[in-house]
């Protein structure tokens, strides 16, 4: 279940929120982005979103978990980072975004982490990590 709750927030986030149908707070952070070309904030859009959804799939499937666990990091870190920076005021409660965020990373590495963990029901053992690099 943890896994799947991480891909669908990835799916969330990455489909409902920038392609289809699509948030104007989402739009607007990306719209306000320095050295953006005028028109191309929805091909962005729809690029990062369609790379999230993607991710969610990466999570489901298991593979290379801690590698996983590592790239949602780094974008859920630099994602929320740059919106702070350049979009703070289409953010209205940037505190609870802070820290729903610390709880959905705390998910994924424990995603990770159980993946890798030897025992029964475990979808992804280290072997398999170890293989994979």
């Amino acid at each position: 279940m943890p896994a799947v709750a991480v891909a669908l927030m990835w799916w969330y986030e990455g489909f409902w929120c920038k392609v289809f149908p699509g948030r104007a707070d989402q739009r607007a952070i990306v719209e306000g982005l320095p050295l953006l070309p005028a028109g191309a904030a929805n091909a962005l859009l729809v690029a990062i979103g369609l790379a999230e959804v993607a991710l969610g799939v990466w999570v489901l499937l298991g593979y290379r978990p801690y590698a996983a666990a590592v790239v949602q990091t780094v974008l859920v870190v630099g994602f929320n980072t740059g919106g702070l920076l350049v979009g703070s005021q289409h953010i209205p409660e940037p505190g609870r975004l802070v820290v729903q965020d610390l709880g959905f990373l705390a998910l994924i590495w424990l995603v990770a982490a159980r993946r890798t963990a030897p025992g029964p029901g475990r979808r992804d053992g280290a072997a398999q990590e170890v293989r994979a690099r």
